[in-house]
């Protein structure tokens, strides 16, 4: 049953700098205005009093009747927000919200206050309860809290039946009782969409939700608290406001490239400020800056002042000469020396010293003598050896950084892929010549990816990393482990991999077609026929398949996504990025991990528990399939009742009006092959995982659709007895049904349908 609450919501601000670095004495307001309220400085563009003391929409209200006085938001009034400190130099304010009516706005939401994103976080109190977080509409964020070890003792929320070894004072909150989520996305208004759980075991209405600051939210405190007294906490908690200029009637008025053009004369008045264009989602406007060197307020005439920038020289990071220039510093190493003045001792003496030193020393050796020259040769002999020296040994320390021991263990029954797998950075640099951009096929966030051609002549797609943490490089180990000891057709194959730089370098073959997302959610997507979709799906069911089943110690991918899926040009799929998957042995039911994964496509189950099995791709897998049916997005797609889409997707299947979802070349050219891979997508996402099949099961069912449209192998149990009517279209299959979903083949029987469909 679907409840919907819309709640207030709280906030708490990231710490502000404030608004004049030092101790020196300067103007922050115009002449004749107030700028101070109780203890907080009161800076232009925002005033106190009169018209002529702030801008247009930067009026603020000291309420003298308060103990200390109280600097309120606008014009004041019983729900006005109380301001704490305002920063020029963060364009942030930081104030203490109220509750009102029910909601959560910056009086009527335009400019010049929004929420400020990326300085806050989500939080849910509560049991059994998923909250979404929207903002102007848009979903913003969102997370779900569970009580299945929570329960509540004279007013206080406390653990039982913890797990052996648990820690009896978690220092976060893990959903149970509590979640967190970050919010990064600005707006002037939010509201809660609430939804009690299907399967809670519990009606508990008292939930909590709030945003604070990065860190602020300490579950204990919530724990030790109870809930009253939090959600009395909680009220007054802090927001972070970012704030920005209009200039113009409207923000209309404001290019959304650049500064309008006479900002700067008419309020960045300083004359050593500039105007930065701030954007946040669907609102634009602008914010005056002190010109490096300088410090101040901007808005005020003669506000920036200068600064002695060599006097904090090591401040700014440097730690060689300083020369001073006006309103900034070079910063430089010392005659006779080259290196890297941003560290101390980064400046040693230059090489091309030591070469004029050695050309006296050669001109004076003329006429002591060969000995001397020998004596020379041999201390150049030494220098090269000693580079030569460092280099391998700066090699060898990245090598040991980058976990090559490891790599090395992990495929030492196989010497021989250890040594085809390791490449030398030179054969790297010479594919890609030196990683020039024109090369550079696309990256993103954690990392750039570059077409090359090494010395045997394979084509290859060499990721390299932008950041260098352990967390990444044991997932760029487990990859390469697994990548190593894999050989098939629908698995992006590993040429290879480097160690020797600071940050690892991968080799894969190179797929020349781009990503299934590149298909089904570009600006404009390409077609992708029927027959083509269920060649993916069938591919993508024949590698799960061969990692659960076929290999020594099956592999749980974790991560099906469309941008997972690589393409070649005959559209055939391969699986890739393996950065998140694990082994599981044969005899470990399922091992406890830190839950990872994308969320749309993670299974609920493992979401909920922590277990990792195969049916937890099995899930990942349903979803999939759901999406190539109805080309939306799971992360995205809200029915009008508020379901998302795999809810929705079974929701229309029960009701037999499944067309009202999907795609419609699907509806077009699928028919009634269309019900019976809608049937299978049903019984992989169900809500208990033992319910699901195994994905050799799967690929058999839609192995079965290619081969013959007359019969579809009985593999999973029909699921309520729903009638499934997807499309207008003809049944192709009159016999086709979902049978058993356990093993129930002969030995002699599995061998001839693993001959039939082949991997």
């Amino acid at each position: 049953m679907l409840t919907r609450w819309w709640v207030s919501i709280a906030a708490m601000l990231l710490l502000s700098s404030p608004v004049v670095a030092g101790d020196l004495p300067m103007t922050i307001g115009l002449p004749g205005c107030n700028t101070t309220c109780g203890k907080v400085s009161v800076p232009y563009p925002f005033g106190i009093g009169p018209d002529m003391c702030y801008f247009p929409g930067f009026k603020l209200t000291c309420d003298h009747g308060s103990n200390p006085a109280r600097l309120l938001l606008g014009d004041g009034g019983a729900n006005a927000f109380e301001v704490i400190d305002i920063s020029l130099e963060d364009v942030m304010v930081r104030v203490v919200s109220h509750m009102n009516g029910g909601q959560w706005s910056l009086g009527g939401g335009g400019l010049p206050y929004i929420l400020k994103p990326d300085s806050n976080e989500f939080i849910l109190a509560g049991c059994d309860v998923q909250a979404t977080l929207l903002g102007n509409g848009s979903i913003v964020s969102g997370c779900v809290s569970f009580c299945a070890t929570i329960m509540e003792v004279g007013g206080r929320y406390t653990q039982y039946d913890r797990p052996n070894g648990a820690d009896p004072n978690p220092k976060i909150c893990s959903n149970l009782g509590c979640c967190q989520s970050p919010v990064v996305i600005g707006s002037s208004s939010y509201a809660v969409e609430l939804k009690q759980l299907n399967n809670s075991v519990r009606n508990d209405s008292r939930v909590t939700v709030l945003i604070a600051e990065v860190g602020w939210f300490d579950p204990m405190t919530f724990f030790d608290l109870g809930h009253d007294s939090f959600t009395e906490l909680a009220s007054r908690a802090h927001v972070v406001l970012q704030w920005m200029m209009t200039h113009g009637d409207t923000d209309s008025d404001i290019d959304t490239r650049a500064c309008p053009d006479d900002a700067a004369l008419s309020v960045c008045k300083s004359a050593n400020s500039y105007c930065r264009l701030e954007s946040y989602w669907t609102v634009t406007g602008f914010s005056c800056h002190c010109m490096e060197g300088y410090q101040g307020n901007p808005y005020l005439t003669g506000g920036c002042q200068d600064i002695k920038e060599c006097d904090w020289k090591e401040k700014h990071g440097c730690f060689g000469d300083c020369v001073e220039l006006h309103g900034s510093f070079k910063c430089r190493c010392p005659e006779g020396t080259r290196g890297d003045y941003t560290m101390p001792g980064g400046c040693v003496k230059s090489v091309d010293t030591i070469a004029g030193n050695l050309g006296l020393i050669i001109g004076l050796s003329v006429a002591s003598g060969p000995c001397i020259l020998l004596l020379v040769l041999g201390a150049l002999q030494i220098i090269h050896d000693l580079k030569q020296h460092k280099a391998r040994k700066l090699r060898r320390k990245f090598f040991s950084q980058n976990r090559g021991q490891l790599l090395k263990q992990l495929v030492s029954h196989r010497t021989d892929i250890a040594e085809r797998m390791l490449i030398s950075l030179e054969e790297l640099e010479k594919a890609t010549n030196n990683f020039d951009q024109a090369r550079r096929l696309g990256g993103g966030g954690h990392g750039t990816v570059y077409k090359g051609i090494l010395s045997d002549l394979h084509v290859v797609a060499i990721k390299k990393s932008n950041i260098n943490v352990k967390r990444e490089i044991d997932e760029f180990i487990n990859e390469v482990a697994i990548l190593s000891q894999i050989n098939h057709r629908n698995i992006v194959k590993l040429r290879g991999c480097c160690l020797e730089t600071e940050v690892p370098l991968l080799a894969y073959e190179f797929i020349s077609n781009g990503t299934l997302t590149d298909y089904l959610h570009t600006e404009e997507p390409r077609s992708l026929p029927w027959k083509d979709r269920l060649r993916i799906m069938t591919d993508m069911s024949k590698a799960l398949a061969y990692l659960h089943s076929a290999v020594s110690v099956p592999v749980i991918h974790r991560d099906i996504k469309p941008s997972n899926i690589l393409l070649d040009d005959t559209l055939t799929a391969k699986v890739s990025d393996f950065g998140a998957s694990r082994y599981v042995s044969v005899d470990q039911a399922g091992p406890t991990t830190a839950v990872q994964g994308t969320i749309g496509y993670l299974d609920p189950m493992y979401y909920y528990q922590g277990r990792l099995t195969e049916n937890s791709d099995v899930y990942s897998f349903g979803v999939l399939l759901v999406e190539l049916l109805t080309r939306r997005k799971p992360s995205l797609y809200r029915s009008s009742e508020g379901d998302g889409l795999v809810t929705r997707f079974l929701t229309l299947l029960a009701e037999g009006n499944l067309s009202e979802i999907l795609d419609p070349q699907v509806v077009k050219e699928g028919c009634g092959m269309v019900d019976e891979v809608a049937s299978v997508a049903a019984s992989c996402i169900k809500l208990k995982a033992e319910e699901r099949p195994t994905m050799r099961q799967v690929e058999m069912a839609l192995e079965a659709l290619q081969v013959s449209k007359e019969h579809v192998a009985e593999l999973i149990e029909e699921t309520d007895n729903m009638k499934y009517a997807a499309t207008d279209c003809p049944q192709v299959s009159k016999g086709a049904k979902l049978g058993e979903a356990t093993r129930c083949y002969s030995l002699e029987e599995e061998f001839l349908l693993s001959a039939r469909y082949p991997r």
